[in-house]
């Protein structure tokens, strides 16, 4: 008797964790890149994962009826990329790689293993974008550093302290698309 009490509590406690379930729709896609040059084979392995979850609610939970509706909830959507290069292995939450303008010169933005590289219109390297704990960057130019951080447009958004003034400069490259 004991034995068939503990099956039944056992039974009903794995339907109550089988009611509550989440929609997941997972997508892996994988770009292989190979250059041959001087110095060998080379290969970028670039894998970009996107994860789609959604939590299943009732529209009438506490109803008597057997089927019932799926209420619309929301997806929360997460997107992952991992770049190895050279056998090092870089995650990107989101590449920001991409060129900018700032009072009418183009600037490129390229990803490196620490963060971002930023090249001037004549393709020089001219600063390093370096993310931070909080999800910003800090930029060092030659001359300046800045605290920089990307809106919701995509822009690189960067902000100077002028010790001269006592003021803050704000500076915003727009991304070009």
């Amino acid at each position: 008797m004991k034995i068939i009490m503990i099956g039944m509590v056992a039974f009903l406690f794995s339907l109550n964790i089988q009611a509550q379930k989440k929609n997941v729709k997972t997508e892996v896609k994988t770009n292989i890149t190979t250059v041959k040059d001087s110095d060998g084979k080379k290969s970028v392995i670039q894998t970009k994962e996107i994860e789609e979850v959604q939590t299943i609610e009732l529209k009438d939970a506490d109803s008597k009826v057997l089927n019932k509706d799926i209420k619309e909830s929301p997806v929360e959507v997460t997107a992952t990329t991992k770049i190895t290069e050279n056998g090092v292995t870089k995650v990107i939450s989101v590449d920001r790689s991409a060129y900018y303008e700032l009072d009418g010169k183009k600037y490129k933005v390229a990803s490196d293993n620490n963060g971002y590289i930023m090249f001037n219109p004549n393709g020089e390297k001219s600063a390093v974008l370096r993310k931070t704990s909080n999800n910003n960057y800090i930029y060092k130019a030659k001359d300046k550093t800045s605290y920089g951080h990307f809106n919701a447009d995509g822009n690189l958004v960067l902000e100077t302290y002028d010790e001269n003034t006592d003021t803050i400069t704000i500076t915003t490259y727009i991304i070009t698309k």
